[in-house]
């Protein structure tokens, strides 16, 4: 699909080459077909050496050069971005957006570009298990649209929504979601090491069995509350940890926690 297109990725960091890794490993864009950017060279030269693709210091040059421009920068970097790049866009790019908490109009009035997607991916990306949700500005048009979907394909799944609010949302719930999981893995894995598990046994148990707990709940089509029930026998192991869970309050402290996510969200999208 983009052999005939140049994509320009500014910001060469975690995600941005993730979304080229799997853009080169899946032959959907052809190296010499990728410029990425990023002020700082030794990190330019990996990516160059990795891929095959085109480098630049300058996202004055990505911009001019790119017919779809990823912004994979850090929020804070918006500041300085985003005038470097206003005027390099032509009128029928495509400005894609992955950053956390950065809205839509900033990017749009920042840039001086009207065609632009706002995705929010999450950390699985990096291995193509990701999921990302994403919406569109009026002026992308049905083209720009699939060259978007197939992009954030790369990187796992997508959901497209047409209420940006959603994005926010997205951010708290599946962007810092590996986060929440995380902790609660190295939780597990503590858990065991204090029974008087070695750490490299614990984090094996721990790792296989959420590994097989996801992939038996995708299998099995039934809710999750279901499959719970059916590991919790009456008066067994299992009821009696999930009895200090709950009691201990686990569901609302996840709940709080996620909230607090989307509403710092919103508050980058505000520049607070």
């Amino acid at each position: 699909m983009f052999t005939d297109k140049t994509l320009a990725f500014i910001g060469a960091g975690v995600m941005g080459e993730a979304m080229i890794r799997g853009l080169v490993t899946q032959d959907l864009v052809p190296p010499d077909r990728i410029i990425a950017a990023d002020p700082f060279t030794p990190r330019l030269a990996e990516i160059e050496a990795r891929y095959g693709v085109h480098t630049t210091s300058d996202n004055r040059e990505a911009a001019e050069r790119g017919q779809i421009v990823v912004l994979s920068i850090k929020p804070q970097s918006v500041p300085r971005v985003l005038p470097e790049i206003r005027g390099h866009l032509h009128s029928d790019d495509l400005l894609l957006s992955i950053m956390a908490g950065v809205p839509i109009r900033e990017l749009a009035d920042g840039a001086a570009h009207a065609a632009v997607v706002r995705a929010m991916p999450n950390t699985p990306a990096q291995i193509a298990q990701g999921i990302s949700v994403w919406t569109a500005t009026p002026e992308v048009n049905d083209e720009h649209r699939a060259e978007a979907r197939e992009i954030l394909a790369a990187l796992g799944e997508e959901i497209f929504l047409d209420n940006e609010a959603y994005l926010d949302m997205a951010t708290a719930l599946s962007g810092s979601g590996p986060g929440y999981v995380f902790l609660f893995m190295e939780a597990l894995i503590d858990a065991g090491v204090h029974m008087g598990f070695p750490r490299r046994v614990a984090e094996k148990l721990v790792i296989q069995t959420i590994r097989g707990s996801v992939d038996y709940a995708v299998g099995s089509g039934k809710h999750v509350a279901e499959l719970r029930n059916q590991v919790t026998s009456p008066g067994g192991t299992t009821a009696a940890a999930l009895y200090h869970m709950e009691k201990g309050g686990l569901r609302t402290v996840v709940s709080r926690g996620i909230w607090s996510a989307y509403q710092r969200s919103i508050e980058l999208g505000k520049g607070e």
